[in-house]
């Protein structure tokens, strides 16, 4: 424990961030997730509504700086590209 009042005031700070982190992270992973398996089962409404909700928490996180911008970028582009594949097996 810290002897100090204002380092013992960060370190609870600071645990509360990581908590709120961990849990925005964890949220964004549960969502990819869910876009997955709508993707998998082949429903195209399912997926594209799990998919706008991937996109805005990815995109959140990476304002938050929870993930880099450029993984943030990757990750949307690989969730579109699986989109447009099940788009196209539908209509072709």
């Amino acid at each position: 424990m810290a002897n100090i009042k204002s380092s013992s005031k960060r370190i609870l700070i600071s645990e509360k961030a990581a908590a709120r982190n961990k849990a925005a992270k964890s949220l964004m992973k549960t969502n990819i997730k869910k876009f997955n398996a709508a993707a998998l089962s082949g429903d195209v409404e399912s997926a594209e509504s799990a998919y706008k909700i991937a996109v805005k928490t990815v995109d959140r996180a990476a304002t938050k700086g929870l993930v880099h911008k450029n993984k943030a970028a990757r990750r949307k582009s690989v969730l579109t590209k699986r989109l447009n594949q099940i788009q196209a097996g539908v209509k072709g």
